[in-house]
């Protein structure tokens, strides 16, 4: 079979085109960057455990009518999507202060905040990935007005299934990230989640003992970020106990 024709590869993640019109196949590779790709690793196992997590809360948003591109999982390093225009901007749902907001704000780490609290970043990883007002937005035509009502529509029921799912396991949902993508069905337009959803784009601590279960683990050189990838998918029902994610395949 001739190899697939790569689309884009980014830090995380390549994408190659899809067996079907209209489709695209996810690859999830095992690069760990940070502090926009100044430190980078590659991490044996990411990307299966974040291709299988992803695949777990994407369905789940799916069975409660949260309309996002997942299709299926192919294997255990890809999942063939939906084909979408993505939006540029990345959307921040804050539960809890941490990283950056903290730094911003003088807000010590941990603090519950008043109200989720909705955040966009300009995707471009040449300026960094700055922070931009609704204003922004709006002004260079990123987003129409219907578009952004409609965008914080789904962070908050991403933020509502994902923070009960959460602390069902004993994980605390302190904050995570999304991209929205567009689809078409004729003239008609409607918003759908893209991207991935899994410990590489969320802020997740143990309920008990504030063990960070997610990519601040890289970030800060506080230990295995397989083991801490892994917990969250044993506590999920994702990976069974024992289990050992598997090395890197070729693409056909």
């Amino acid at each position: 079979m001739a190899r697939r024709k790569k689309i884009y590869e980014g830090k995380a993640k390549t994408l190659f085109e899809g067996p079907e019109p209209g489709t695209i196949v996810q690859y999830f590779k095992d690069d760990a960057t940070a502090f926009n790709a100044e430190k980078r690793d590659v991490i044996e196992g990411k990307g299966v455990l974040n291709n299988m997590l992803s695949e777990y809360f994407m369905t789940g948003l799916t069975n409660i009518g949260v309309p996002n591109h997942f299709i299926r999982r192919m294997n255990m390093r890809e999942q063939l999507v939906r084909a979408c225009e993505i939006i540029p901007l990345e959307i921040i749902v804050r539960n809890f202060a941490a990283g950056s907001i903290s730094k911003r704000l003088g807000i010590e780490e941990g603090t519950q905040l008043p109200r989720p609290v909705i955040e966009y970043c300009y995707k471009d990883d040449a300026l960094g990935d700055p922070l931009v007002s609704e204003e922004h937005i709006a002004a260079f035509g990123w987003a129409t007005q219907q578009d952004m009502d409609d965008i914080v529509s789904l962070a908050l029921r991403v933020n509502d299934f994902l923070s009960g799912v959460m602390y069902g396991v004993g994980i605390k949902l302190v904050d995570f990230k999304i991209e929205v993508g567009r689809v078409y069905d004729g003239d008609f337009q409607r918003l759908i989640v893209a991207d991935e959803i899994s410990p590489d784009s969320c802020r997740l601590w143990d309920v008990e003992t504030g063990q960070k279960l997610d990519k601040d683990v890289f970030r800060r050189d506080l230990g295995s970020l397989t083991d801490a990838y892994s917990e969250v998918a044993k506590r999920l029902g994702v990976m069974p106990k024992g289990a050992v994610p598997m090395k890197p395949t070729l693409i056909n």
